[in-house]
């Protein structure tokens, strides 16, 4: 695959293509933090719910990353509640298919570019602390451990520690 990407704003009816990047994502990075039965479920709500996510937070948006018109990543981003002033990214996701290709680099700088053009400064997200994977990708791109450590509950009742990374946006 070439390095020729496209990222655009996704509309609602770009959720089915996005939950199968976000389901694709969760499966090869995150079956073994889940029972299995939990996991199947988790699998199916990100699978379904991002068309109605897409039509129901106009605050927030959704940015696509595609090669040769086929969807690999996705970000989602907004106001961040507890920071005001700050935007957090909600959700940073890519198909395993795309994982070295360069699509997720090509996604941070249009999501980076689309904060700072909205006029924010500061950009926070949360990465659940066993991801390696994930936490190196952050750095790589300039984000820094905030310091901070949250327990997260899935929904399972089994809460995971998740890291706060941070970065300041010129």
């Amino acid at each position: 695959m070439t390095a020729n990407f496209t990222v655009a704003p996704a509309t609602p009816s770009d959720g089915d293509a996005i939950g199968q990047v976000h389901a694709a994502s969760w499966r090869a990075a995150y079956a073994d933090f889940f029972s299995p039965d939990f996991f199947a479920q988790a699998l199916r709500r990100r699978r379904h719910r991002w068309q109605a996510v897409l039509t129901e937070q106009p605050r927030n948006t959704c940015l696509l990353a595609t090669a040769h018109g086929r969807p690999l990543a996705f970000s989602y981003f907004g106001p961040s509640s507890p920071e005001p002033g700050t935007v957090e990214v909600l959700g940073f996701y890519g198909h395993p298919d795309g994982w070295g290709t360069g699509v997720a680099r090509a996604l941070m700088a249009s999501t980076l570019t689309a904060i700072r053009e909205r006029g924010a400064r500061h950009v926070h997200l949360w990465t659940l602390r066993d991801t390696p994977r994930s936490r190196r990708f952050y750095a790589k791109h300039g984000f820094t451990e905030s310091g901070v450590v949250r327990d997260f509950d899935y929904g399972d009742g089994n809460p995971l520690p998740q890291v706060e990374y941070a970065l300041t946006v010129d």
